[in-house]
């Protein structure tokens, strides 16, 4: 069984390398994703969100920075910096609970500004 470093590292992993199939695995049906603009539920909900940054941060130039990274039991913490042609991420940063390898819940936050 993956523990929660484990799948995080995955995560981040499948993210950096722009692996959708790879990042949705670490989901289930039941998964649910809390955003700014509202809570996702299930792989078919989250796909659209993961779609839309692969393709943002798969643009020339983006950059990305772990400025924190924690992870105790079935939680992980991250906090980031990031550059893309279409965004500056002031700060950025994720919280995960994972449960039997897969991550069962997600949070997001960010102070994103866009790029005119």
């Amino acid at each position: 069984m993956a523990t929660t470093e484990d799948v995080l590292t995955h995560h981040l992993t499948c993210f950096g390398e722009g692996d959708l199939d790879g990042i949705l695995s670490d989901y289930t049906a039941e998964s649910i994703f809390f955003t700014p603009l509202g809570t996702l539920k299930g792989i078919d909900q989250i796909r659209p969100l993961f779609e839309g940054l692969i393709a943002e941060f798969g643009k020339p130039g983006a950059s990305f920075e772990m400025t924190c990274q924690a992870v105790e039991g079935d939680c992980a913490f991250i906090t980031w910096t990031a550059e893309t042609a279409d965004n500056s991420y002031e700060l950025g940063t994720d919280t995960f609970v994972v449960k039997d390898g897969k991550i069962v819940a997600q949070s997001f936050a960010g102070k994103i500004v866009p790029k005119a």
